[in-house]
């Protein structure tokens, strides 16, 4: 026959041979369709980006140029940022009011809100709806008039809104815009976090691969027993591994097109889901077409590929006599090739630093794939080796091992998926430690003072006083350090003179607030302090130059002068460190001591400390806050900031990761449930001949522990050295080498978990019944 008839053969075989060749069929597609659609949702990972980004700059509102202000026009439109955080989700808006009768519009609506309504996001809407968006409500008192379309949001869980207000002025802080769009310049990425994307890729990717080509694989022990067959009715070796392609051919082209099925419906229920605060519209997930070409085509080859590489380590005889035969021991030393090659070429990799222009990413995905595909290869040499020199033991664990020493190949490969997927997280959590330091700054903060920043500018001091008072009787505020700034400067002299004029800050607080900036000796309302800070002695003598106790101050600078005395009694103190990581100087005064009706530029700032007991408390202070002024901004206090990029690809990775374990899961459950179907027969005889279930479940969960155990003990090895020689191409030494603990627990959880959905299936099979065939 030719070769095209021997691939059709196989292809009929895999179709039309009766139960068990369908059966092999559906198993192979199913585990294929599970890669494909992973695959084809990474290809769609580009088209969704940028897709994000033009929604996000088509709404972005660009500032006008310093010294440029937008003229009032018939389109121009006043707006004010009024974004918000409920219980730890951000909730971005802006309010909005229109100058003339023909205002532009940001996507995704047809006209801007009217006074007291808004136009929400559907995330949104079913929030404030909930009983858990009561809270919520309070703060956005606006009537909701309709929802924001798909073309006005980054996500679909995104929590935004566009509130129509009446009151928005340039005196209250609102600021005037011309048109929406234009977006920020992109921000170039560390260099760090591109070699940290190259290998998310490549750790995320590769069991994907590993998964497809062990996929091709199910039921090889039964099909080889059919190309036994062909070889008694004269078919040579060539002809039986052609048959043996063009089975796996079938069962991959209809994996391929079960896993376009897949990733289309997936693609529609994804829209509501939410891992790592990310989630996509359906419509982004649109796979590039070059990506997706590329992966109909190479997963049938690659599977024939397997198949033949597979069909030369079998010797096919008539009636299969070589399966029953002891094989020879597999060789040890080719299977390190791939590895050390992969840690050699990162090794000789150019060094990366903050510095670098342009990084090459093959060299780096290249190293990384033949480090994680190395351990595929190793992986049955180890079961073999550990397997093959264990003796004794109870009955379940005689059986477990006597079954790996006569064949172990298809128990590695069962394994080897999640052996990569833990190695390669592995080595993601080292490079994430070695640069933690880079991407998380020390911000000097002290969350035990206080756990919130407020501030606010107003028209009068007084009012800013209400303010203070208002946060003070807020439910689960246990102190509020309040502070009313402005400035004060030296009354006489020329201040168009040359140079900078002796200015100083002026704070006004309550004793308690004033001691939590400064150390006092004594304080009653009514005291005044002259705050120096240790070891400045430059500011020090600039807050001497401007004002000194018995002299003349000037208080009002932008509405005239308005001269204050400074006491002859006050005493100089010195500043201490406040909750927010900060030391001021200047004058500080007690409300008494000043009428506050002479600073009408004043500035308010709040540093609150929360009650931690009492629920929702922050989410309480954001709402006194919204009902004061909707553009008041509040900040949470942190001792450490994250870079937005970093947490981004975070996020991502561990999203990402998250859907590889899904898909780890289900093929390793495809897999258990492959080879329980082809021991059914030998199970069925153990239990006709009396052997107790408890044993045989026993020794099936043995066959599993071992290779599991063995193939992590390898994954841990293989991340540690992948995730070192990295930190080294970055110039990073090693900061946790026992960070792989969650990461192996989690993968001998995912194993777990797989064994016990399989047992009710392994129950139905030890039946007496299992001896029939056809």
């Amino acid at each position: 026959m030719s070769r095209r008839s021997d691939l059709a053969m196989g292809v009929r075989f895999a179709v039309a041979g009766g139960r068990e060749s369908w059966v092999r069929t559906v198993l192979t597609a199913v585990g294929v369709a599970l890669g494909v659609a992973l695959l084809l949702t990474a290809s769609s990972v580009p088209n969704a980006m940028n897709s994000r980004t033009e929604r996000s700059h088509a709404r972005t509102i660009t500032e006008a140029p310093h010294g440029h202000p937008v003229p009032r026009s018939d389109s121009s439109v006043l707006y004010g940022h009024a974004d918000s955080v409920f219980r730890k989700t951000t909730v971005d808006g802006y309010l909005l009011r229109a100058e003339g009768k023909h205002p532009v519009v940001p996507p995704g609506i047809s006209a801007l809100p009217a006074d007291g309504t808004m136009l929400v996001s559907p995330a949104l809407k079913d929030l404030l709806g909930s009983d858990d968006g009561k809270l919520l409500r309070e703060r956005l008192p606006y009537r909701i008039a309709g929802t924001i379309g798909d073309a006005g949001l980054n996500d679909p869980a995104e929590l935004f809104y566009y509130a129509g207000s009446s009151t928005l002025t340039p005196h209250t802080g609102a600021h005037r815009l011309a048109h929406f769009g234009g977006g920020p310049d992109t921000v170039p990425l560390s260099p760090f976090l591109v070699v940290l994307s190259v290998l998310g890729c490549v750790v995320l990717l590769t069991p994907v691969a590993v998964f497809i080509a062990t996929a091709v694989r199910f039921g090889s022990d039964r099909r080889d027993q059919r190309l036994a067959s062909l070889r008694l009715v004269g078919a040579d070796i060539r002809t039986t591994r052609r048959v043996a392609a063009g089975e796996a051919f079938a069962g991959a082209v209809l994996g391929v097109l079960l896993g376009w099925v897949f990733f289309l419906i997936g693609r529609e229920l994804i829209g509501g889901v939410q891992v790592w605060n990310l989630s996509v519209f359906p419509s982004d997930l649109d796979p590039v077409p070059m990506l997706a070409a590329l992966i109909v085509v190479a997963v049938p080859l690659s599977a024939v590929a397997v198949t033949l590489f597979a069909m030369r380590a079998v010797t096919v005889e008539p009636l299969g006599i070589a399966r029953q035969t002891t094989t020879r021991r597999r060789r040890f030393w080719w299977r390190l090739v791939m590895p050390l090659a992969g840690l050699a070429l990162l090794l000789k990799a150019d060094r990366v630093t903050n510095k670098t222009e342009f990084i090459d990413p093959y060299p780096i995905a290249g190293g990384a794939i033949l480090i994680l595909a190395g351990l595929t290869v190793l992986l049955p040499w180890v079961v073999e080796a550990v397997v093959g020199r264990m003796r004794g033991g109870p009955v379940p664990f005689q059986l477990a091992t006597r079954r790996l020493q006569l064949n172990s190949g298809s128990a590695a490969r069962a394994v080897s998926g999640i052996t990569v997927a833990v190695a390669g997280a592995v080595a993601l959590q080292m490079y994430f430690a070695g640069l933690h330091d880079d991407f998380n700054r020390i911000t000097g903060q002290n969350p035990a003072r206080a756990q919130m920043h407020i501030s606010a500018s107003y028209p009068s001091a007084e009012r800013a006083q209400q303010m203070i008072h208002a946060f003070q009787q807020t439910k689960g505020v246990k102190a509020v350090i309040g502070a009313i700034e402005g400035y004060a400067d030296k009354p006489d002299g020329d201040p168009n003179a040359i140079g900078p004029w002796p200015t100083t800050s002026l704070t006004i607080g309550d004793c308690a607030t004033l001691r939590e900036l400064a150390t006092l000796p004594s304080c009653e309302d009514g005291d005044s302090f002259v705050v120096h800070i240790k070891g400045h002695k430059e500011s020090n003598a600039w807050v001497d130059k401007t004002v000194r106790p018995g002299g003349k101050v000037n208080v009002g600078l932008d509405g005239g002068p308005r001269l204050w005395t400074l006491p002859k009694s006050t005493p100089t103190v010195f500043a201490r460190v406040d909750p927010m990581g900060q030391t001021r100087d200047g004058i500080f005064l007690t409300p008494s001591a000043i009428d506050l009706s002479m600073l009408p530029d004043a500035e308010t700032t709040a540093l609150v400390k929360t009650d931690r007991s009492v629920p929702d408390a922050a989410d309480h202070v954001r709402n006194t806050a919204a009902g004061i002024d909707p553009l008041m901004r509040v900040w949470d206090i942190s001792a450490v900031e994250r870079d937005k990029q970093y947490a981004s690809i975070e996020n991502g990775l561990l999203a990402a990761s998250a859907a590889t374990m899904v898909l780890i899961a289900a093929s390793m459950l495809v897999s258990q449930l492959e080879q329980l179907r082809a021991r059914k027969r030998l199970l069925s005889v153990l239990v006709a001949f009396g052997t107790r279930r408890t044993t045989l479940g026993w020794s099936v969960l043995w066959q599993t522990a071992l290779p599991v155990v063995l193939g992590l003990a390898l994954a841990v090895a293989g991340g540690l050295g992948l995730g070192a020689a990295l930190l080294r191409l970055i110039g990073k030494s090693v900061t946790d080498w026992w960070g792989f603990v969650p990461l192996a627990g989690a993968g001998a959880g995912v194993i777990l978990l797989v064994t016990l959905l399989s047992l009710p299936p392994l129950w139905r099979m030890m039946r007496p019944d299992g001896l029939r065939t056809e």
